[in-house]
């Protein structure tokens, strides 16, 4: 059985607040050093540590050491995916995006150069994202998604947590020398993205193995895109990937994201 507190307890708005109010160190130290982690990710990007640190102080604070070891465990909760296929899109779906807006920034005429990168680059980055991507998915996904579901909706909670998403990376952006146009456009694909996720997340009962997997191929895509993700242009593949967002809404519906209703269910 569960250590968690069941999610209608939870307070999204408490997990917000917490989650900014631990990244201002962060922020701050981005604000007056020029160290990127990778490239186009600056020091300040570490305030992803916040998302799992405020959801571990909430549950801590309800359910005791048992319901932090429970939160920690999700991020490996693969056995609650009843079905294999879903592994398909989680793994495939952001390649192919990004390929799409490869070649239709060529088509663009944009001089965008070919991949070029090293056999054991993208095994390296693929671990380095899967750790970010945890820390912040089990804070997005594990702690904040659920109780905004059942007051919002699948839909609702997604654009109201993937609004959130986007405002909390607003000053690392701006740490990495971003303008407000491009930083427009990212935010558009974010929601996209948190749609997406959402719809992973509830396909597969509820697997925040599934949300982390996504997250991480969206990084891992994005940093493999050349020169090191430098043209990557948010216009194109925010674009992209809302029209992927808006089929699925439109195939699943926006209440749940959910077609088969054998799988809404959760694995125990």
């Amino acid at each position: 059985m569960s250590a968690l507190t069941p999610s209608s307890r939870r307070s999204p708005v408490n997990y917000f607040v917490l989650t900014f109010a631990l990244s201002i160190p962060f922020w701050i130290a981005g604000a007056l050093t020029n160290i990127q982690l990778l490239p186009g990710i600056p020091l300040s990007a570490l305030g992803l540590l916040c998302m799992l640190g405020a959801a571990s102080i909430l549950v801590y604070r309800q359910d005791g050491p048992p319901g932090v070891s429970e939160l920690l465990k999700r991020a490996f909760d693969f056995k609650r995916i009843r079905s294999a296929i879903w592994y398909l899109p989680t793994i495939l779906l952001m390649p192919a995006i990004f390929l799409l807006s490869f070649c239709t920034q060529r088509l663009m005429g944009v001089p965008v150069p070919a991949p070029r990168f090293s056999f054991a680059a993208p095994f390296v980055l693929f671990f380095v994202f899967f750790a970010a991507a945890s820390g912040e998915e089990l804070g997005w996904s594990g702690y904040a998604i659920d109780p905004l579901q059942e007051r919002y909706g699948a839909l609702g909670a997604s654009l109201l947590l993937g609004a959130v998403w986007a405002l909390w990376h607003l000053i690392p952006l701006l740490s990495a020398q971003r303008s407000l146009v491009w930083i427009a456009w990212w935010a558009l694909g974010t929601l996209a993205l948190r749609v997406i996720i959402t719809w992973l997340y509830n396909n597969t009962g509820q697997s925040v193995f599934i949300a982390i997997l996504f997250h991480t191929m969206f990084n891992l895509t994005w940093q493999l895109f050349p020169i090191d993700g430098s043209y990557y242009d948010p216009r194109v593949t925010s674009l992209i990937m809302t029209a992927a967002a808006l089929i699925v809404v439109f195939v699943s519906g926006p209440e749940t994201l959910i077609r088969t209703r054998n799988l809404q269910e959760p694995v125990r």
